[in-house]
């Protein structure tokens, strides 16, 4: 499953391509607040926190591609890494779909995470934009090690983030 959806990511990447404008590629960095939405019973673990992301995207036309690094730190008692990518379809005001992996503690989660993502892309410079969003971000669980329990971890994510156009 996993290796089918890199496949269509790099499929539609690969067909983005033939169209590149220097416009379309944007690289930034941005701010995201994000809540569990199960409240989290293991003490010392806070079921809400701040992440924050460097990001590239190519965005020629209604359809887009977005490739984030996200630092989560102390998120569920641990600091993680999450590389993540979507797709992502409109223009000014879009919606998506993504997938990506957590890291932590020196290995990477069993089974990624899946994620839904609408938003709105405002210019507010030439060549500087400003994407306001809402994600929501689902698996299954997630095993702490010091802890007997899984926790549930689909959560919300309200971020911010301003790129320019490279």
């Amino acid at each position: 499953m996993n290796k089918i959806v890199l496949l269509v990511i790099v499929v539609l990447a690969g067909g983005l391509g033939s169209q590149a404008q220097a416009a379309d590629h944007r690289i930034g960095g941005g701010v995201n607040y994000w809540v569990a939405l199960d409240d989290v019973d293991v003490s010392d673990v806070d079921d809400d926190g701040f992440s924050y992301l460097v990001s590239y995207q190519y965005w020629p036309g209604l359809l887009g591609l977005e490739v984030d690094l996200e630092i989560l730190p102390d998120r569920f008692g641990e600091t993680a890494l999450a590389p993540q990518a979507f797709v992502l379809i409109g223009r000014n005001v879009y919606g998506g779909a993504g997938i990506g992996m957590q890291y932590r503690d020196g290995d990477f989660a069993d089974e990624p995470f899946f994620a839904f993502r609408a938003g709105l892309n405002l210019e507010l410079l030439p060549g500087v934009w400003g994407d306001f969003y809402g994600t929501y971000r689902f698996n299954d669980s997630t095993d702490l090690d010091d802890e007997a329990t899984d926790i549930d971890t689909d959560t919300v994510f309200l971020g911010a983030m301003v790129r320019l156009a490279l």
